[in-house]
């Protein structure tokens, strides 16, 4: 049998299945958001992934990934030496591997040593090579300062299944950063821009990021005297991820996640 329509009912057809398509595609797309933010909100109301500590005391945290660094690194560490604070460094296996008496001076000055993998691999990545980034790089950790790690951040601080469940299965917590105060120092943007988006934005249980390595570090460590004085000035004092974390709650802060550090 032989269905004869008009131009005007094949154009109606053609609409009508191009919007259900479009209909079914954001269906998709929605449910599978929602899905992957459940699974981000879940582990930060848990206190699984940190992004921030509520605390009454005027105090924050700050932490450098991805050294330590020859040239950066010793720089950073007199820095915080000269004004007496304490920092937590999120190392890179290899570059412990390379450079332990950097390792060693951190411990020795009380800095806390965190994991940020051994090779700093950016997404994607398989949990079994994540499970496996992270012991290599406690096993270099505890070989030159005989304590394991206890927190992870991702490269990237990228929260996926793949880097978030292995780390919480070996019983680390995921440490991310305020997002307000995040300076991107990484893309060199101006010293005073470095020292303002932190100084002018830090709260009560702020987890700071920097870095001292993973490119010319030259404008952080410019700007980290700087932060240090101004956030001095405003009453803050510098404690370790764990110090923060025993002295106050996890904050969700669901809303300031990014999506976009959700990935597959």
């Amino acid at each position: 049998m032989v269905i004869y329509m008009g131009k005007r009912t094949i154009k109606a057809l053609i609409i009508g299945i191009l919007i259900l398509g479009l209909v079914a595609g954001a269906t998709s797309y929605t449910t599978t958001t929602a899905s992957k933010g459940a699974a981000v909100e879940q582990w930060l109301r848990s206190g699984q992934v940190v992004k921030q500590v509520s605390t009454t005391r005027q105090v924050v945290a700050l932490t450098f990934d991805d050294g330590p660094s020859a040239t950066f690194t010793p720089q950073v560490l007199d820095i915080l030496k000269e004004h007496q604070a304490k920092a937590t460094f999120f190392v890179v296996g290899k570059r412990a591997e390379k450079y332990p008496e950097l390792i060693q001076r951190m411990a020795q000055e009380g800095h806390e040593i965190a994991n940020h993998t051994y090779n700093h691999p950016m997404s994607p990545v398989n949990p079994a090579r994540l499970a496996e980034e992270l012991d290599k790089t406690d096993e270099v950790i505890y070989s030159i300062t005989e304590k394991h790690t206890q927190y992870f951040r991702p490269p990237g601080g990228k929260c996926t299944r793949a880097t978030v469940e292995p780390a919480l299965a070996k019983g680390y917590k995921v440490i991310l950063w305020t997002a307000q105060e995040d300076p991107m120092d990484w893309a060199d943007p101006g010293v005073k821009r470095i020292v303002d988006r932190v100084v002018e934005n830090a709260r009560n249980g702020s987890i700071i990021i920097l870095h001292d390595c993973g490119g010319d570090r030259t404008q952080t460590v410019e700007a980290l005297p700087r932060i240090i004085k101004g956030l001095k000035e405003k009453g803050y004092g510098f404690v370790t991820v764990t110090e923060l974390l025993k002295g106050g709650s996890t904050v969700p802060a669901v809303e300031e996640f990014r999506m976009e550090n959700w990935m597959e």
